[in-house]
């Protein structure tokens, strides 16, 4: 049998950051702990033909693809594990939107 594990068998699912939780925001800043960049984007067109840009995260049953947005560079760079001690894994209540000036002054850097 070979070693490399098929992603084929996968439950494919495509996440934007209003439906982000906190474990797969954990998976995200474990597999991409200095960030993401071009080589880790994957382009692809939705149903309604508008082309979506996302990075890739895996569980053992399910290949998440997850949107990004200035809001989850933002969100990744400033994790805390902590913060999210209070919330069930799969909260999607639990990552709150950044401060729309904290992304403008990101942007300055």
């Amino acid at each position: 049998m070979s070693s490399k594990k098929n992603n084929s068998n996968l439950k494919r699912v495509i996440v934007d950051f209003k439906k982000l939780t906190p474990e797969v925001l954990k998976l995200l800043v474990e597999r991409y702990p200095d960030g993401y960049d071009d080589r880790n984007i994957i382009s692809f067109k939705n149903a309604q033909g508008e082309r979506v840009e996302a990075v890739e995260v895996l569980t053992d049953d399910t290949k998440y693809l997850v949107k990004i947005s200035a809001k989850l560079e933002y969100t990744m760079e400033n994790y805390d594990e902590e913060d999210y001690e209070d919330f069930a894994d799969d909260d999607p209540e639990a990552i709150a939107e950044p401060d729309p000036e904290a992304l403008d002054d990101d942007d300055e850097d």
